[in-house]
């Protein structure tokens, strides 16, 4: 009966969170006590279970996790199920849907054993520091996938979330983690009938205390709020061309006509900017000949009637070595390596072509994780459509600049997702953000509407428009508040135009990126290290009273 109470809280958990997870409206205000029942859960089997105590609280928290993520982030297996191999799909299924819950479910254990050796205060703090520690490894190392970050569920009520300017998305995790413990001694001392009315009042108080500051500090910075005025005309085209179809099926030249057509169709003598999607040009293209590429040419030539204005595309692009140059070169011929790139270029009335190359790779489809070790699982992500020495990718990430001056930030896909890498680029000098991608592989699926609404937290946390240009939906204008102020329509073709306002100024995020996180990251190395310190002095002090 015990072990079926602590199941139906630990899913009881999991559907709270999934309830308030982007894209569901109005439902945010739920991961602010969505781990309650799992934080009770945990409580019950501390008390009454000490045979494998650490066993059933991994479970238990391994449950909520484990469901929680796979509910929200399902639709991942829409672009795995392209896979012919069904084995290949489940084993790449593992990263976002598995991984993620461990990391997760992880975090929990720790506290758990923290709780054992040291007083709540201290056990919560840990609880914080493990969490936020392993969403940041789950977005630095070579398996990352920080789509299921805590904070990243206040894209949902993106109003809520005005201090990321300061905080990034891990301030979100933090107030997310603080709620819910508050949220959980308030129902303890509401569920113990000795404890004095004025204790149980006061537990209420702090929790609400915690919850309607930073929500009332985000609503007045929201409203008060005010950019400054300093227009440009943007275009954010979305072709519309079913992914499937999009490599070899339909001709670049089809595309291109597209691509063009649609943009003529609202641009402004002043337009400055054109924004194509994420390898909007399908064909691979040696960089150093683009010049004379027929796909560049009528890029090009398309631009005359625009003098002034930039076009950024996504293309698959290629450099050639004479030598290995890079990790991730491959043989060509047998006197020449190649580098192959997601890539995004700036395409001018000029000789000057600027490019970018996307870093922050899928693992698995775009890149091999710790490839000196996973080297073995090639033919399972060559399955998968990836490929098997990797994309190539740049160190640092990039800013464009057009004719005028202004810096713009070059975002493909998967990459919107880390706050201090945009970050970075806005502190080289990008005035505004542009996100291209090709969501189309994931179907209609809340898969295209989570990385809309992530793009949000860009905006704020960098107090700088967003533009996005998606192939098949959804394309925007994110303003520097977070609002989608024009949008299409999914699986629609489309041609969006806005003045968007530059901004010069850096937030207090912008210049020092994921403190939060780094010194969350510290604390967790170092209360880990306490409790196998604890650990290791208990056995020898157990060892020394057995031998006397």
């Amino acid at each position: 009966m015990k072990a079926g109470k602590n199941l139906v809280l630990a899913l009881l958990s999991a559907f709270l969170m999934w309830l308030a997870w982007p894209p569901i409206p109005y439902t945010t205000p739920l991961l602010l006590v969505g781990l309650v029942p799992l934080l009770f859960a945990l409580h019950r089997i501390r008390e009454r279970d000490q045979a494998k105590q650490g066993k059933r609280v991994f479970l238990t928290a391994g449950l909520t996790f484990l469901v929680w993520n796979t509910a929200s982030i399902y639709w991942v297996y829409n672009a795995i199920s392209a896979v012919n191999d069904p084995y290949s799909a489940m084993a790449i299924s593992l990263i976002p849907f598995g991984l993620g819950a461990l990391l997760m479910t992880f975090a929990f254990w720790l506290y758990d054993r923290l709780s054992g050796i040291s007083g709540r205060f201290l056990a919560y703090a840990g609880l914080i520091c493990f969490y936020i520690s392993m969403e940041y490894l789950h977005q630095s190392w070579d398996l990352a996938f920080p789509w299921m970050t805590l904070g990243n569920g206040l894209s949902g009520m993106h109003q809520l979330a005005q201090w990321y300017e300061y905080t990034g998305v891990y301030g979100g995790s933090l107030w997310i983690l603080l709620s819910n413990i508050l949220a959980f001694e308030a129902f303890l001392a509401l569920k113990e009938k000795d404890r004095h009315f004025a204790i149980k009042l006061r537990r209420i108080l702090v929790w609400l205390i915690i919850v309607l500051l930073p929500a009332g500090f985000s609503l007045y910075r929201y409203y008060s709020y005010a950019e400054k005025s300093v227009p440009v005309n943007v275009v954010a085209v979305q072709p519309n061309i079913d992914p499937y179809e999009k490599f070899g099926r339909l001709s670049s030249a089809a595309q291109l006509q597209v691509l063009t057509h649609l943009s003529d169709s609202v641009a402004q003598p002043n337009t400055e900017y054109f924004i194509w999607p994420e390898t909007a040009i399908p064909d691979p293209t040696d960089e150093e000949r683009i010049r004379t590429d027929r796909n560049f040419i009528a890029a090009q030539t398309f631009l005359d009637k625009y003098k002034n204005a930039s076009l950024i595309t996504g293309l698959e692009s290629i450099k050639l070595y004479g030598t290995k140059e890079t990790a991730t070169a491959r043989q060509y011929d047998y006197h020449t390596f190649m580098d192959v790139f997601n890539a995004a270029v700036q395409i001018e009335n000029s000789a000057n072509v600027q490019f970018y190359h996307k870093s922050k790779l899928v693992p698995g489809v775009e890149k091999m994780p710790f490839p000196s070790v996973l080297s073995v699982l090639n033919p399972l992500f060559e399955g998968f459509g990836g490929t098997v020495g990797g994309y190539g990718a740049q160190d640092e990430p990039g800013v464009f600049y057009s004719y005028s001056g202004i810096g713009m930030a070059p975002v493909i896909c998967y990459e919107s997702l880390w706050g201090s890498w945009i970050g970075k680029a806005v502190r080289d000098g990008a005035q505004f953000i542009a996100v291209i991608t090709n969501d189309g592989w994931w179907g209609n699926t809340s898969g295209k509407d989570q990385h809309l609404l992530y793009a949000k937290l860009r905006a704020i946390e960098n107090r700088r428009y967003v533009v996005r240009s998606a192939n098949t939906g959804i394309s925007c204008f994110i303003n520097q508040r977070g609002d989608v102020v024009k949008k299409s329509k999914w699986w629609t073709r489309a041609a969006l135009k806005d003045d968007i306002n530059l901004n010069d100024l850096l937030t207090f995020y912008t210049r020092n990126g994921d403190l939060l996180a780094l010194a969350c990251s510290a604390g967790a190395a170092l209360l880990a290290l306490f409790v196998i310190l604890k650990k290791w002095l208990g056995r020898k002090a157990l060892s020394g009273t057995k031998q006397s």
